[in-house]
């Protein structure tokens, strides 16, 4: 899908949209804005806020009709709380608030004033946030949709996005005290955030639609973006003997692929990259070791890691960050059938060590198994993060709020931590400890792929940890919980959240991208 709320960036004193959404601090009094639309209204706005008792709390809003001397239809004012407080992640969350604020009243274009008395950040990074945070609201996945409103929109279906309709969000004017600075500001935002929307199209893709050679299809379109990708077939799997990963496909009639994807923007090109992996089973049944139907439907997320590698990827090349990056996905389709994979047997892995396969619906582990190993062969990087959703058990520990952190290297846990914490995309670091790798001796091979009833997030990291080479720092993101049917907040309202994008794009800015320019 491809942006289409068009933000645009104003003075102050520029004239208003259809609809205004004026943010404000915790007291009326300290916003300028306000100030001025008050004095233009002869006082109407502050009395109407008192005679609402609009305080100006954080995510509160009340409508003023018609007012007086201001040429708008309607005032909706916004509170923001403790502005001293914020940082990106709540300037953004209050910017998704205001769109749905926004959208809520049918306006096609509208204003924000991105002007909070109170605020200690520049006013063109909160002028930024806010249109970021609008923008990640602003996406819905209605391709399929034929009728909206009553209107038949047959011809669209799964043609692509409808057709905005007059009461859809088109244009967004954010006012603020320097434009220019602004815009400048957001640049890397808007490109953030073709990164997010990207992951939430892949992930919300129904998986007759996203197959394996689709979704890679998809992937080594992205060379338009600065991208350099190069896709494994069947025939380069075999060779690589990327045995594992190819296990798990085939009993589906849907050959597996993989897709590489590099991005080069250090000033030197040698610098070793920064390697993202990410688990790509488009649709999981359990193979035959088959899942319950209640519920199966949503096993077309299972490709959550992938789709934030991809996203990821586009938002580096997108906003040229300074660094090397490589991003690799595995992408395989788990179904029963004759030739499926059968509880009881033994693969050999690329890394030349044995599984025994126990349970078919631990799948996951063994396409990252492969294609860790493959990316610390061929690009000896700095790093390896990979992402999946991987276990049901991480979400019975942590809940959907947050993603497991599993990491052989503190100074790589903390990062990542750090990055979590500004963005706003939770993780809690998980034990990785010998006592979980000794439940996954096998008798009959060199591990087997699962490691009895508990802990099973953790011995599921400490199966992929088998395949991290000791000098090589490595983290692992369990995102079963958040990447999919999430719970909603202010910026993201779609069953695909895009999980992930913000929080590495901020992890690679804060730790990488100053020391490779």
């Amino acid at each position: 899908m491809t942006i289409a709320l068009e933000i645009t960036f104003a003075r102050l004193d520029a004239a208003h949209a259809a609809t205004t959404a004026a943010f404000i601090g915790q007291d009326l009094i300290l916003s300028p804005a306000v100030q001025v639309l008050n004095t233009r209204s002869q006082g109407q706005i502050l009395k109407a806020a008192e005679a609402a008792d609009f305080k100006g709390k954080k995510n509160a809003a009340f409508e003023i009709l018609a007012p007086q001397k201001l040429d708008v239809q309607r005032l909706v004012l916004i509170g923001a709380g403790k502005a001293a407080d914020h940082g990106d992640s709540d300037w953004a969350s209050l910017g998704g608030y205001a769109l749905g604020q926004i959208t809520a009243r049918k306006a096609a274009e509208a204003s924000l004033v991105a002007e909070v008395g109170g605020a200690t950040d520049k006013p063109e990074t909160i002028a930024a946030n806010l249109a970021f945070g609008a923008l990640l609201r602003h996406y819905a996945f209605k391709k399929y949709l034929t009728k909206k409103n009553g209107e038949d929109n047959a011809a669209n279906n799964g043609a692509g996005d409808q057709k905005p309709t007059q009461d859809r969000l088109t244009r967004l004017v954010v006012h603020c005290a320097d434009p220019d600075k602004a815009r400048a500001a957001f640049e890397s935002k808007r490109a953030l955030a073709e990164g997010v929307y990207i992951a939430r199209d892949l992930v919300n893709e129904p998986a007759n639609v996203l197959g394996p050679v689709e979704f890679a299809d998809r992937v080594k379109e992205l060379e338009r973006v600065g991208l350099e990708v190069e896709i494994l077939d069947v025939d380069a799997l075999t060779e690589l003997k990327m045995n594992t990963l190819l296990s798990v496909a085939q009993g589906s009639v849907r050959p597996a692929r993989v897709a590489v994807m590099q991005w080069h923007g250090a000033k030197s090109k040698r610098a070793k990259p920064l390697a993202f992996i990410g688990k790509g089973v488009v649709f999981d049944t359990g193979g035959i070791s088959i899942k319950p139907a209640a519920g199966m439907e949503d096993m077309k997320g299972d490709m959550g890691g992938a789709a934030c590698v991809v996203g990821l990827m586009v938002a580096l090349a997108e906003r040229k960050a300074p660094v090397n990056a490589v991003g690799i996905i595995g992408i395989v389709e788990n179904m029963p059938s004759g030739s499926a994979i059968r509880p009881g047997d033994i693969v050999v892995s690329m890394s030349g060590q044995t599984v025994e396969n126990l349970n078919t619906d631990a799948e996951g582990r063994l396409v990252l198994a492969d294609v860790i190993w493959y990316a610390q062969e061929r690009f000896k990087p700095r790093f390896v993060i990979d992402l999946a959703t991987l276990t049901g058990a991480i979400m019975v520990a942590l809940g959907k709020d947050f993603a497991g952190l599993f990491a052989n290297d503190d100074k790589l846990a903390d990062q990542l931590v750090a990055a979590s914490k500004l963005t706003g995309e939770k993780i809690w670091r998980m034990p990785l400890d010998k006592s979980y790798d000794r439940l996954l001796d096998s008798k009959n091979a060199d591990m087997k792929n699962i490691g009895g009833r508990w802990g099973g997030a953790c011995t599921a990291a400490a199966f992929i940890g088998r395949f991290v080479k000791k000098e090589t720092p490595w983290a692992h993101l369990d995102i079963a919980g958040t990447a999919m049917d999430a719970p909603k907040n202010e910026i993201n309202t779609s069953w695909g959240s895009g999980w992930g994008v913000q929080l590495l794009d901020r992890f690679v800015a804060d730790n990488f991208e100053k020391s490779e320019k």
